[in-house]
């Protein structure tokens, strides 16, 4: 055993599994890399096993091909499988939204209005696009906390499902537009009207995928795996 294996304050694996998740969702680690077990145990200061084990959980949950044989690569979202995903956010994040208006406080709007505040100053201060993707994430789960543990876990769930190494917020003319979607939210949360909140996220998320779409860098670059009377 690697002696700071000791001196991890949790598990070796739940330990190995949260820096594997942040360096995916910070870009750290990108679509397509190898994840080599010895580098991984260096880096983090661990052995091999909690790595291996932390993959294979990872393998499970549809972020990373994993085989005995080859090790483990980052999967890389083929385009239908990009787009499921943000039709399945689409419709979870406007019911959610919904729920929320159906449920908002004045504290609980005034926090939404908070965290777009400091989103809309640091697009306008060009900050650093990781911060603003950071910022944007924080606004979107402001309205979700006024739900419950059940929907807040699954759209988190479908975040995290989805780490492009680019983000839309990268680009200007993108991030202006993000920023003018959450106006419209905005609007809907302060009239308590939960149908049309629904519908101005929906159409959000809609919008980013299509602002997706139209710049190469960001769409999703994943092939569909042969079929298997193709690789015999």
């Amino acid at each position: 055993m690697n002696e700071n294996d000791a001196a991890l304050p949790q598990s070796r694996t739940a330990y190995v599994l949260e820096r594997l998740k942040a360096d995916l969702e910070d870009g750290v680690i990108n679509p397509g890399d190898q994840l080599r077990q010895t580098a991984i145990a260096k880096r983090y200061g661990v052995s091999p096993t909690p790595v291996r084990e932390a993959l294979r959980i990872l393998a499970a949950d549809g972020k990373v091909d994993y085989t005995s044989h080859r090790g483990a690569t980052v999967r890389d979202f083929t385009p239908a499988m990009a787009h499921d995903l943000y039709r399945m956010r689409a419709e979870l994040e406007g019911l959610a939204c919904e729920i929320a208006t159906e449920r908002m406080t004045d504290e609980a709007l005034a926090r939404v209005q908070e965290a777009n505040e400091i989103l809309v100053r640091a697009t306008e201060a060009g900050e650093d696009p990781a911060r603003l993707s950071l910022l944007n994430r924080e606004f979107h789960f402001s309205i979700y906390a006024g739900t419950s543990s059940v929907v807040e876990d699954s759209v988190r769930h479908l975040w995290e499902r989805f780490t492009p190494s680019v983000t839309l917020w990268g680009v200007s003319a993108f991030s202006q537009a993000l920023d003018h979607d959450h106006v419209g939210i905005i609007d809907a949360l302060e009239r308590r009207d939960g149908a049309a909140a629904r519908v101005a996220m929906r159409t959000h998320v809609l919008h980013a995928w299509q602002l997706r779409q139209t710049n190469a860098d960001l769409r999703a670059k994943g092939s569909e795996p042969l079929a298997p009377e193709a690789t015999s």
